[in-house]
């Protein structure tokens, strides 16, 4: 989660913010190594799928990343 979306827009996250796709900052830090791809694919699901059902399937992750499917 970048503070341009919860300080200046706020929003709870990236995922609720309609620019999300064409944010340069958040598409460059998401280039930057495996960890971040997986936060990008954890923004798509809650986009897709909401944030309960993020949290449901998150809740027994290790790290801050895991398998969403």
């Amino acid at each position: 989660m970048k503070l341009c979306c919860f300080r200046d827009k706020g929003y709870e996250t990236c995922a609720d913010c309609p620019e999300w796709e064409s944010c340069d900052i958040v598409q460059e830090w998401y280039k930057k190594c495996y960890q971040y791809g997986k936060c990008r694919q954890s923004i798509e699901f809650i986009r897709k799928e909401g944030y309960e059902e993020f949290l449901k399937r998150a809740d027994n992750w290790k790290n801050h990343y895991g398998k969403l499917d």
